[in-house]
Order: structure tokens, then sequence, then C-alpha cells
């Protein structure tokens, strides 16, 4: 049940903005073993300096135009280690399928309760029963 957020630069080739898409995905499946279709995003461009900001280093990490900033909201529960295994395959994925160097590749994980999701007809559908 992840929810992603992709924001980018604008002004790459049309078929750029899949590849983040789908190497985040294959990310998400591999390392939290979610269901392929659970596939939910949203993937902006951004006018690079002006709309998508960041330092030029933070935390001795040099940054540039690429800038990729992934937002992944996802039900709480999954280890540290499945959390360093995202990262690291979101950051191979993306590197090797849409050329964004692997500096430039910015990730936060806010995890939720499953209570707090709703995925149509205004119910709950991964809330737990009360009591458990």
């Amino acid at each position: 049940m992840p929810f992603v957020r992709i924001y980018h630069p604008s002004g790459n080739d049309t078929l750029y903005p899949a590849a983040l898409s789908q190497g985040i995905h294959r990310a998400l499946v591999d390392a939290f073993g979610i269901p392929t279709e659970d596939y939910f995003q949203v993937v902006t461009p951004l006018q690079a300096g002006t709309e998508l900001i960041g330092p030029d280093t933070f935390l001795g990490i040099t940054h540039s135009t690429d800038l990729v900033i992934i937002q992944i909201t996802c039900a709480e529960g999954r280890k540290l280690e499945q959390k360093k295994t995202l990262y690291e395959a979101i950051v191979e994925n993306l590197s090797n399928d849409a050329g964004v160097p692997r500096d430039d590749i910015i990730i936060n994980l806010i995890e939720t309760k499953r209570e707090n999701w709703s995925f149509g007809n205004g119910q709950a559908q991964f809330a737990y029963p009360t009591g458990s």
C-alpha cells in the first residue's frame, strides 16, 4: 500500500518519468514484498533551481540539478534491513534505468498506521479489527 511521490527535474526525455516510476515500484516489490498491482504514484516534473531545490552539498554528498526527491508513505512495521534494502534498490534501479546520479537520489519514508488508509468506498480496508 505504499503511496509514492516522485519529484524530478523537468526537461528530460519523455521516457524518464516512467523509468523513475517503474524503478521505484520494482524496488518496493522486491524489498517490501508488496503486490505488483499495489501501484499508487504521483510523478511531478519541476523546474530545477526554482521549483525543485536542494543544496549543492549536504552530509558530504554533492548534489546537481539532476536531483530526484522521492517520498514514500507506507504502513508501519518494516524492519531497518528492509528499509536499507529498499533505499539501495531504488538507487540502483534509478541509476541504471534512468541515468540518475546516485548522489542525486533523496528518499524519505513516512510510516503510518494501517487504519489511516482508504482505497475506495469510504472504507478502511486494512484497519485491524477492534481488540487486535
